[in-house]
């Protein structure tokens, strides 16, 4: 570095710690409100699954997913149907069908184990929107 950073330490007699990260110059930058750590924080604990059972159709949820997790959706059971997960930013008042580049995403026809979602919006929830020709569906979201 061509020039000292200058640190204080009011007691005159502690250890002083300071982190910094480089600046992309090849200088060092000390970290602050204004310029944090380059981290992202991971809800500590996953919500609670939603998971049942249904043989007529059914609106399940909602589904209230951490930030920055995939949400794994699990099918099972003897049924004949489509699931199609849906997503709400209003409390459920308004449910959308949820799609990647403008195409149908997570609709289901047959039983499944995948991640299917990642939620960033706070408060967004997530459905399933369950139409059952026939059988028992057994459902779960969780993360």
């Amino acid at each position: 570095m061509s020039k000292p950073i200058p640190v204080q330490t009011p007691g005159g007699f502690a250890p002083v710690f300071v982190s910094g990260m480089d600046d992309g110059a090849g200088n060092l930058a000390l970290i602050n409100e204004n310029r944090p750590l380059p981290v992202t924080a991971v809800a500590a604990l996953a919500p609670a699954a939603l998971e049942g059972d249904t043989s007529a159709d059914a609106i399940a949820g909602p589904f209230n997913p951490a930030a920055g997790l995939p949400v794994i959706c699990t099918l099972s059971g003897d049924w004949q149907g489509t699931v199609q997960l849906m997503r709400s930013a209003d409390g459920g008042a308004t449910l959308h069908p949820t799609t990647v580049a403008g195409s149908v995403w997570g609709s289901f026809n047959a039983n499944a184990c995948e991640p299917v979602w990642e939620e960033s919006e706070a408060g967004a929830q997530l459905f399933l929107d369950c139409r059952i020709e026939s059988g028992t569906l057994t459902y779960r979201l969780a993360q």
